[in-house]
């Protein structure tokens, strides 16, 4: 068996990929998916990653021995910043083998793996490396999550171009309307990215993700 991976990216940082992925991961275990989640690159913190912790708790598991083995975050830095300066401040030079290497152990015993990326699609993993272009080259399709706050259009639209450009099939965007926005706005924002979606050829669905929730039927939209 070898396991699928979905990438989970967004618009930037702080724009709810964490929640997302553990959401999608406990909605996964509960259609009795084999599921696991996976940090590429974790910065601002040691030991555990903080992330992945968040991605347990929200899937309502403890941490797996995959965790505690390293292979659910292959990379692990102190200092809050974009990959390849967090590595380079703790002395490390980020090996992409080493973080592809850690997905393809998790694909052996897991049906599907949501790979959460750091910050936007176009943070650099090292200096000669974005984000997007590992999802390129490793060919993964990915979940794009966004919301209607203020200069969320400006980023969706080029995030969305930016995959266009490299042949990046979009499997969906999760329109985060838990972060407050006036309905007006909210409205307007997720219209202008369904149509812009039309415009460049992709049937990916704009999904709600309100209240802490994804909207009804949202798996199933997603093609899981």
């Amino acid at each position: 068996m070898k396991g699928s991976v979905i990438a989970i990216s967004g618009i930037d940082t702080g724009i709810g990929k964490t929640f997302v992925t553990g959401m999608l991961g406990k909605a996964l275990l509960l259609q009795g998916k084999t599921i696991i989640t996976q940090k590429i690159v974790q910065t601002g913190c040691e030991g555990v990653p903080e992330d992945v912790l968040e991605h347990r708790r929200l899937m309502g598991i403890e941490l797996q021995d995959v965790d505690r083995k390293g292979f659910t975050a292959p990379y692990v830095f102190p200092y809050p910043a974009s990959p390849h300066l967090a590595a380079s401040i703790a002395g490390v030079e980020i090996d992409i083998l080493h973080i592809r290497r850690a997905t393809f152990a998790l694909q052996k015993h897991y049906e599907l793996i949501l790979l959460e990326g750091v910050g936007g699609l176009l943070v650099p993993l090292t200096k000669d490396l974005l984000f997007a272009d590992y999802i390129r080259d490793a060919g993964y399709e990915l979940i794009l999550v966004t919301s209607p706050r203020l200069g969320s259009i400006n980023h969706t639209l080029l995030s969305i171009d930016a995959c266009v450009r490299r042949g990046i099939v979009i499997r969906g965007i999760i329109y985060n309307c838990f972060l407050n926005s006036e309905k007006m706005i909210t409205d307007d924002t997720r219209e202008i990215i369904f149509r812009y979606l039309n415009k460049v050829g992709s049937a990916a669905p704009v999904i709600d993700l309100t209240e802490g929730m994804l909207e009804e039927g949202a798996l199933h939209r997603l093609r899981f």
